[in-house]
Formats: C-alpha cells, structure tokens, sequence
C-alpha cells in the first residue's frame, strides 16, 4: 500500500493571493471575489459528472443490459432476506475468493453510508489509488452500484462481467436450497470486477444490517459505522442498540473502527464488539470531528479534526450539517487506512484533502435539479434521515415557501418521517412511484392528513403530475419568488424525478 504524500511547504505559493495579485485592473472586492471562485473550482479538478448513467445509446447494448436487469430481476429482491452468508460463501469459493484480493473499506450504519463511502473514494482517489466503489440501492441504473476510479463502470462491461459469472451462479443455485439473490449476484459481480480491475482498495457498503450482509464476506481492515437509528425495524430491531447488534458484525478482528457519533446504547454494543475482537476504536466528538462549520456558496466550509490533526478550510459542495459530519467520518476513515492515530503521527497532505473534498458529488442527496422554481431531490426515507433533510434545506436555502413531494415504500414509518417536515412544508403533494412496494397513495394521503390538515395535503396518483401539481404551488403567487420544491421519501422517487425533470 503506497504512503500518501507528506504534507507541502506551508511557506509556498498561495493560488487565492496569486490571482488576487493578478486582478490589478479590476475592483479590488469583485477581485477577490472571482478569486475566491476560481480557487474552489481549481481545487475541484475539472468537471465531474453526477455519477448517474443515462441507457446505453447503442441499441444493441441497451438490449443486452435489458436482459442482464431481466435476468437479475428474476431472482429474490433485494426486500426478501434469507439471514444467511452460506450462498454468497459459495459462490466466493467457486471464483476463487476474489474479495480478498484488495483491502477493504466497509461502510455500516443506517444514513449517510453512500454520501461517505462517495467521500472516501473520492480521498483515496486523490491520493493516487485506484479505487472500487460498491453501494445499494442505485438511484436510476443498477450499473451505478459499481463504480472503479470514481465512476460507474460501463453498460459493456457490466454486462461482461455478468456474463463471467453466469456458469458459476448456475452452479451456486443447483448446489443451494434457494439460488442466489438480486443482491448476492450483484455483490459477486462487484468483488469480481474489482479483482480484475484491479483495483488497490475497494469501499464496500452494506446492503442491510452487517453480520448476515452478502458483503460480509470481505475482511475490512476499516470498519466504518454512520449513524445509527431506527430502520428496518422488521428485520434487525427495535432499538438502536439491536441495530447495532446486528451492524457490529462487520468489525472484524485487529480493525480500526470509525465510529460516527451514536445513540448511547448503540456505542456500547459497538465498543463491546470492538474489545471483543481486539479492534482499535476512533471516536466521533472524541478523536476526531467537525471543529468548526459555515454556509457557503454552494455548500459549507468545514475544519475537520482528523486523527492526525487538523484540516482548515475545507470546501464541501453539500449542504447540512450531516453531510459534514460524514466528510469527518470519511477523513477519519482514509486516515486510518493509511494508518494516521496509529503508524504515523502526522495529517494527509491539506492540499490533496481540499482538492477530494471539493469533488464530491452526491446524487439525491440535497440535489439542486432546477431553477427558477428551485427543485431539489432528496432520498431520506427514515425520520432521522428527514430530520437532517429538513434542518439542512432550512439553514442552506431559506426558502419563503417549501413545497413537499413525498412518496414512500410502505414498510416505512410514514407519519414519523411527515411530522420531520412539517414544520418546513408549506404545502405537501402525496404521490407514488412505480416499485410496488409504494405505499398505496390514499393510505399515504391518510397519514399526511393527520400531519398536516386537509387543506395542506394535495393527492397526485402519478409522479410526473405531482411535479407539475408542486411546481405550480410555488409559483402560483408572485410574492413568493423564494419558493422551492422538495421531492423525498424514497431512493426509486427521487431517482424517477431524476429522469423526469430530464436528469440521466
């Protein structure tokens, strides 16, 4: 594993006061302004992507991946879970253990898994690794839950990779009571593109819970736990010590664990695992965090605590307090990988921090899709999720009047997530995505109703109409030219939205 590069001359150039020195012609305030802009976009790098792939062009690559999703389909969905890592350990064996030919990163929690995991590819990028990226769920197309050097991998290769692996899924699902899952392919897939990449370090985020987790299978040497709070209550707990029972699971032994601030009793089940196997704890609020945060123009200026020391001036183009603690949570964890708080004492070079930091993408999460109304597309689908949401859009947005898009999955607890709004939505159009696991759009209506009376509440059975519905709402009077739009409650609703308000 290479050592990433110490940290520069802090007596060199400084690129603000070099194009400020430049702008001798201009108004000294205007200079400095512009300067200020074209340093973050410098440390930026040149324009990134969303990360969200339209369909293939090609005609006959279209259909090939059409087969592919079909086929993929077929199999158990991602919501029917056998507790059981017995067919993902098979088809590991028959490939000949791809998983454990990189180190590996591994994300648990309950929010902000993706936005980090984003977040420390973007870091071990920047510092010249070659990086493999694996998340769940995908907003538009299943290929983005693979992604090598920071990118989805393509539909051709998704495809091949696919089609290597098709003899031996047949061969796990005669073997097995059940075959494979929806996600237990995929995740085969993903270990296997990276080894043949190959990629120096894979960041592996987990589909659900931790211990019986298809991912599981990997031996991360990071173990990174987000928030935990109540989700899924059906299948890991009801209460976020259960929770966490289950998500410990991926701390294995000789570790180092990142531990994002938690519940108390959530912390305790961690640190007793932690001690169980012998693995090295970092500590939110402890050993690292956000020691300072501002609103900024297109997103926050942080400094970070990491566990070498501190990161001023840190540029970060997503809003909310969450998405900084995660920027914390994901230095901590590059950190760690590259053994800073235990190996060396010393921070990662300020210069490369800034420059992954400010590449960050994040689709659906606070993502500003249109002007004039502003729409913004966000896939927090729990209470906690919705609270951050909530809190984030008011301190980076101001809006006079907020108009309300939510459409749920019916395993959710609905009225938790509306009362998080409330106080922020002016108006709320209920509606429904195409996944039938949406809740029925009447019983939705229902539940909002007793959030936020009858006369707040608008029905729209079809998304494209509740776009239009709350999009006419926040213009309908010209007093509020500060109205936006929110669509939420669900990654397939915002991910439809997406391609709706013609994203991907």
């Amino acid at each position: 594993m290479s050592e990433p590069p110490e940290t520069d001359d802090p007596d060199g150039p400084d690129p603000f006061e070099e194009i400020v020195g430049a702008e001798t012609e201009r108004d000294p305030d205007l200079a400095v302004i512009e300067a200020g802009s074209r340093t973050l976009r410098t440390q930026a790098g040149p324009p990134q992507g969303d990360g969200v792939p339209a369909r293939p062009q090609d005609p006959e690559v279209d259909r090939a991946l059409r087969e592919v999703e079909s086929a993929l389909a077929d199999r158990w969905p991602e919501t029917k879970l056998d507790p059981s890592l017995v067919r993902i350990e098979a088809l590991m064996d028959v490939l000949g253990e791809p998983q454990r030919a990189y180190p590996s990163i591994h994300i648990t929690g309950t929010n902000g898994k993706t936005s980090t995991a984003r977040m420390i590819e973007a870091l071990l990028a920047t510092f010249e690794l070659r990086t493999g990226r694996y998340t769940s769920p995908h907003v538009q197309s299943v290929t983005e839950r693979i992604s090598l050097d920071g990118a989805p991998v393509s539909a051709e290769r998704f495809i091949e990779t696919y089609r290597d692996l098709q003899p031996y899924l047949e061969m796990v699902d005669a073997a097995q009571e059940h075959r494979l899952s929806f996600f237990e392919v995929l995740t085969g897939m993903a270990y296997a593109a990276f080894a043949d990449a190959p990629v120096d370090v894979a960041v592996v985020e987990v589909g659900m819970g931790g211990s019986w987790d298809a991912t599981n299978v990997v031996d991360g040497q990071v173990a990174v736990v987000t928030p935990i709070a109540l989700d899924h209550t059906d299948r890991l707990g009801t209460t976020p010590g259960q929770i966490a029972g289950e998500k410990a699971g991926i701390i294995k032994e000789a570790a180092t664990v990142v531990l994002a601030q938690q519940p108390v009793d959530a912390a305790q089940v961690m640190l007793k695992r932690a001690v169980e196997v012998d693995a090295t704890v970092a500590r939110e609020g402890m050993e690292f965090g956000v020691a300072h945060r501002e609103v900024a123009v297109g997103g926050q200026l942080l400094t970070l605590r990491g566990l070498g020391g501190e990161y001023p001036d840190v540029f970060l183009p997503l809003h909310g307090a969450h998405m900084a603690h995660n920027a914390a949570v994901a230095l901590a964890a590059v950190e760690a990988f590259f053994g800073i708080g235990s190996q060396h004492a010393r921070t990662l070079d300020i210069d490369t921090v800034r420059s992954a930091f400010a590449s960050v993408v994040s689709p659906g999460r606070l993502e500003v899709v249109r002007k004039s109304p502003t729409v913004i597309l966000d896939a927090a689908h729990n209470p906690s999720g919705a609270r951050a949401a909530s809190e984030a859009v008011t301190e980076a947005f101001g809006f006079s009047r907020l108009v309300g898009v939510v459409g749920m999955s019916g395993d959710k607890d609905v009225k938790g997530f509306m009362e998080a709004f409330e106080p922020i939505f002016a108006e709320v159009v209920v509606t429904r995505n195409s996944s039938h696991r949406a809740m029925d759009v009447d019983e939705l209506a229902a539940l909002a109703v007793e959030v936020f009376g009858q006369e707040r509440v608008q029905v729209e059975p079809r998304l494209d109409d509740a776009l239009e519905a709350a999009i006419t709402l926040a213009e309908e009077e010209s007093e509020f030219s500060g109205a936006g739009v929110l669509v939420t409650g669900s990654v397939i609703t915002v991910g439809e939205a997406r391609l709706l308000l013609g994203r991907g």
